[in-house]
């Protein structure tokens, strides 16, 4: 007996699901061939993310400043440059790392006020 009920079970949670969708995203209104008005939920668009893009960026300057704030210049310049000399990844990751204002401007603020 309990076997009977299962398909019913699964087609009434999806109904349940998709209302919920639809209370969430919001519904499309579409006319069917027949005439009939069907109400679907709103696909939602991808986002991309930006605020996490940003912090990930705003991290790495962090990093690369306290680099140049605890190796100091000449010693952060030398390790640059060796990876300027190596592989096509090593270049990419050198021109990355290079010391650029915003770095230079990190690693005076971690120098001024956190030593």
């Amino acid at each position: 007996m309990g076997t009977v009920h299962l398909p019913f079970e699964k087609r009434l949670r999806a109904i349940t699901r998709r209302h919920d969708r639809m209370n969430r995203a919001g519904v499309v209104h579409s006319v069917n061939h027949d005439g009939l008005i069907i109400a679907k939920p709103r696909r939602r668009a991808l986002r991309f993310p930006l605020r996490g893009l940003l912090l990930l960026i705003a991290a790495g300057f962090a990093f690369k400043g306290y680099l140049l704030a605890d190796l100091g210049p000449a010693t952060y310049n030398d390790r640059v440059g060796v990876l300027q000399a190596g592989t096509i990844v090593e270049q990419g990751g050198a021109w990355l790392m290079q010391a650029d204002p915003v770095t230079v401007w990190s690693a005076d603020m971690i120098n001024t006020y956190l030593r």
